[in-house]
């Protein structure tokens, strides 16, 4: 068996500028203004409850046709404060853009709601922030995690007047918009660049380095502050519970992410010649396509059901293909072959669906050799966080139990993002979630007076 083939500098750095450039180029204005003259504007636009945020598509795209850009901005920024990245990262064909009513005959294409909106935001003139923040209430709320949920959370409130801190674990903001979006979708340091024109509405103070369950605690929090709002997101990662998963060369793939997106030279990253990823959702997708683009040979993602059952949308799915990653579906990793302490080879088992529709496997096995085996199947949320607690909220499924204002069983604790048990993960969700449940916490913050 040969020994794991893992080094850097595999292409040269022209290939690496190449492979990791904005994979979604801008519309330029020209193109723009055409793109914006095949909108319908609907009265009853489908697109609109589409949309998790509920943007008004069809009037921040007329506002685009006739040059009123920095109004087509402030329409996407109302309903999503995080618009330019959703603009980047968001399915926007399994969302807005398959809803749209120009799918059907005879064009069959869809307004490209998605890169108008990247339009609107990129070339928004005014040098005001777009928010003012009002009278200051002299509430005080604590916001835990810095990520698409908490920011969203947080920017809302500090408009109304409320003091926010926003705690979060690591040495920067973003969450998963700065440490777990493939490269190539978010570049130019665009995630920080929309944190900081977040913080601009003032009355948001961030610290980080501060963990829940380690050098902060809820009870801490719930008595200091006049209500908390969590986007802890989940910070752990599942295993395959396969003897050998601790060897070198088994790795998370977000970790694997997270240390792309932070590396200043890409030559300088180790990766391997042949790759295999046990997943079938964007992360798998992502880590899959970025190995490739740093000069693997081999990827293949290997999946236990069928490419209809993928969370990945089948418009990643075709992505990967045409990065030449190979997707291998009805397959589960069965065994992995080591040597010297480093993973050697993989052996998957082919599944099928029983009569009761259970995944089982069938025992024909077949084994592929591996550098680097990244496991993408799926996240957790970390209960340590609750664990100087007195009081916890109610958990349910590894997710944090809210009601329909995103409040959690503890009457002064609201949450939201991928840590609650509501709807997708994906970053439009948990900007929703987090403007939804500063709404309430304002109402809650006023006696219950709403004040929308």
């Amino acid at each position: 068996m040969n020994k794991p083939d893992i080094h850097n500098g595999r292409l040269p750095a022209e290939e690496y500028r190449r492979n990791f450039a904005d994979i979604k180029p801008p519309l330029s204005d020209y193109q723009a203004h055409i793109e914006a003259s095949r909108c319908l504007y609907c009265e009853a636009a489908p697109c609109i409850p589409a949309c998790p945020t509920g943007i008004n598509i069809p009037s921040f795209i007329n506002r685009i046709a006739t040059d009123n850009i920095d109004g087509a901005a402030q329409a996407i920024l109302d309903a999503n404060i995080l618009g330019g990245s959703c603009a980047r990262v968001c399915p926007t064909e399994v969302l807005c853009e398959q809803a749209c009513v120009r799918n059907h005959e005879p064009e069959c294409r869809p307004v490209k709601i998605g890169l108008l909106q990247r339009y609107a935001i990129d070339n928004r003139q005014s040098a005001k922030h777009p928010f003012t923040r009002q009278p200051d209430t002299g509430k005080t709320i604590a916001v835990v995690g810095a990520g698409p949920a908490g920011l969203s959370c947080a920017h809302y409130l500090a408009r109304q007047g409320h003091n926010i801190t926003l705690f979060d674990a690591r040495e920067k903001p973003g969450g998963l918009n700065e440490f777990g979006i493939a490269y190539y979708k978010l570049v130019d340091s665009y995630a920080r660049q929309e944190v900081d024109f977040i913080l601009e509405i003032g009355g948001i103070c961030p610290e980080y380095g501060c963990r829940l369950g380690q050098n902060l605690s809820l009870d801490q929090l719930r008595a200091q502050f006049d209500a908390v709002f969590l986007g802890l997101g989940l910070g752990g990662c599942h295993s395959l519970g396969l003897p050998g998963e601790a060897a070198e060369g088994v790795e998370d793939a977000l970790p694997a992410i997270s240390s792309l997106r932070q590396c200043h030279d890409l030559s300088q990253l180790p990766v391997g010649r042949r790759i295999v990823v046990i997943g079938g959702g964007n992360t798998a997708i992502d880590i899959a396509c970025q190995c490739k683009r740093l000069g693997a040979e081999d990827v293949t993602i290997a999946y236990r059901r069928g490419p209809e059952q993928m969370s990945a949308t089948g418009h990643e799915q075709a992505f990967a293909r045409d990065n030449g990653v190979r997707i291998l579906t009805w397959v589960q990793p069965s065994a992995l072959e080591t040597e010297g302490g480093c993973i050697t080879a993989i052996q998957l088992e082919k599944t099928v669906l029983d009569a009761s529709g259970q995944l089982q496997g069938t025992g024909e096995l077949t084994t592929l050799p591996v550098d680097t085996l990244y496991k993408a199947i799926g996240q957790h949320l970390l209960v340590d966080a609750f664990v100087n607690t007195s009081d916890s909220p109610a958990i349910k499924g590894n997710r944090i139990v809210t009601d329909d204002h995103f409040c959690t069983s503890l009457v002064n604790v609201w949450a939201g993002g991928d840590c609650i048990d509501k709807g997708e993960d994906l970053t439009v969700h948990a900007v929703e979630h987090g403007k939804r449940a500063a709404r309430a916490i304002d109402q809650y913050l006023h006696g219950g007076k709403d004040n929308g």
